[in-house]
């Protein structure tokens, strides 16, 4: 955040009363819009994997923040094994290098996402679900596997793989140098920002038609809609579930990637929680199991939250977004679009 817009941020008087700091709002709101859709972008991309698997199998996933958690390592481990050395520097070896790096970066982010996505629902869930469990114990076992990746990569890891996990975050990876591109009524737009936007846009729409317009996304729609009569038609319930875990552990590895560029200091055993907790609300505020409310409970997360830390100060920046949340459900407790993802249309 710049200058200005810190020295705008409101602070809490020591009386314990806030200082509402509108002003600082109003002369600072574009620069705080377009920074709020960059985080807001990745919230989104976080929160369809909730959306979807709840949607599928009503389960609330709580270990898909360490899903996300493991695609900034799944990046960073991708770029040391293609000679990228995280430094903390700029990366300067030209335009043409730097959009092969991300582009690599984050189809390394997707696969180790997916693949542990996938492998969540083997271990995880796929037992439970032969065993007849009750919702309960599913969410009991996510939140436990939640702590379990993050206690793996912060104790086991780094006794395997040297300077690999543990504490410490690891060697920020700064691939671009944020550059402003153009001004949007006097605030800056930089490179880095187009590029999150610009693919979270990308990959919610091939999403939307993926889910839409597929043979396969027919399939998740029945399922989530009616799994016995998807399965008397036809559909194979493990392999819709399987692919399901699949998408949405590749997106929230693309979020990885996008996330790191924004902050690339953040990758630690413990970087996805409370990114993972508001992807969840955005969810819930779009309306949990519909792909298009996800989307837009991300965007609308992201900034109003970035209105909040103005408005209020910084460290209320996370009790806005849970607060924003928590008003939304009150008087729409479905959600914004509230549509289930077995009721969506084609």
């Amino acid at each position: 955040m710049s200058s200005a817009l810190a020295v705008g941020a409101a602070t809490v008087l020591a009386d314990g009363s806030i200082d509402f700091n509108v002003q600082g709002v109003i002369d600072n709101f574009w620069q705080l819009t377009i920074d709020g859709l960059s985080y807001g972008s990745i919230y989104a991309l976080v929160a369809v994997g909730y959306t979807l698997v709840y949607g599928v199998l009503r389960l609330i996933n709580f270990a898909h923040s360490e899903i996300f958690m493991l695609g900034m390592f799944g990046t960073y481990i991708g770029l040391e094994l293609l000679g990228f050395t995280p430094s903390g520097n700029t990366y300067a070896e030209g335009t043409g290098a730097t959009i092969v790096f991300l582009g690599l970066a984050m189809l390394f982010g997707m696969a180790t996402s997916g693949a542990a996505a996938v492998g969540l629902e083997r271990v995880a869930y796929r037992p439970l679900r032969k065993r007849g469990a009750k919702p309960l114990i599913f969410l009991i076992t996510a939140i436990g596997m939640s702590f379990v990746i993050q206690e793996f990569v912060h104790f086991v890891l780094p006794k395997f793989v040297d300077d690999l996990g543990g504490t410490n975050a690891q060697q920020p990876i700064k691939l671009v140098d944020p550059k402003v591109q153009f001004e949007i009524f006097g605030a800056p737009v930089t490179n880095v920002t187009l590029i999150i936007v610009a693919s979270a846009v990308v990959l919610a729409i091939a999403t939307e038609i993926l889910i839409n317009r597929t043979k396969l996304g027919r399939g998740i729609r029945a399922v989530a809609q009616d799994p016995n009569t998807a399965t008397l038609m036809g559909v194979s319930r493990e392999r819709v579930i399987m692919l399901t875990f699949l998408i949405g552990g590749v997106l929230a590895g693309a979020a990885a990637m996008l996330y790191t560029l924004k902050i690339p200091s953040g990758i630690i055993f413990s970087g996805g929680f409370i990114l993972g907790i508001k992807a969840f609300s955005a969810a819930v505020l779009g309306g949990i199991g519909n792909l298009r409310g996800a989307l837009l409970g991300g965007l609308i997360l992201g900034v109003v939250e970035n209105y909040g830390q103005i408005l209020f100060g910084t460290e209320w920046r996370d009790v806005v977004a849970f607060v924003l949340l928590v008003l939304v459900l009150m008087f729409r407790p479905t959600g914004i679009l509230g549509e289930s993802l077995g009721k969506a249309r084609v």
